[in-house]
């Protein structure tokens, strides 16, 4: 039976149309963001980083590569340019930021603020 079925293809007129093919569906690919600002803009929740390293700067996982960034408080519109340094957590796990930078803030150091990082520039 299988071999008489196959046989049928071959017996239809050789000017009758082709049965429509389905079409492909491609969506066109995003153009690749630069490795270190995949996540940016973004926000995040801050709480201090080690103390006891100088500076201005953001331990953040919305970065997998160091750069400098601008981190803004929307409560206050205050923000700082500093250098932006991956940490190794899901994005919502929060960010460390340095004593400077919450200085620069004007942010009580016990706050937990939700700040805004973008790239700086």
């Amino acid at each position: 039976m299988c071999l008489a079925l196959a046989g049928c293809a071959a017996l239809a007129p050789p000017d009758a149309p082709a049965p429509p093919q389905p079409a492909e569906a491609t969506a066109p690919e995003p153009e690749p963001a630069p490795e270190s600002v995949r996540r940016l803009p973004g926000t995040t929740i801050a709480s201090l980083g080690d103390a006891t390293r100088p500076g201005l700067w953001m331990r953040t996982p919305l970065v997998t590569g160091e750069r400098r960034g601008r981190v803004t408080d929307p409560a206050t519109g205050r923000s700082v340019v500093l250098d932006l340094i991956p940490l190794d957590a899901d994005p919502g796990a929060g960010s460390r930021l340095s004593l400077a930078a919450y200085q620069s803030l004007n942010l009580p150091l016990t706050a937990l603020p939700d700040l805004r990082v973008e790239p700086a520039g």
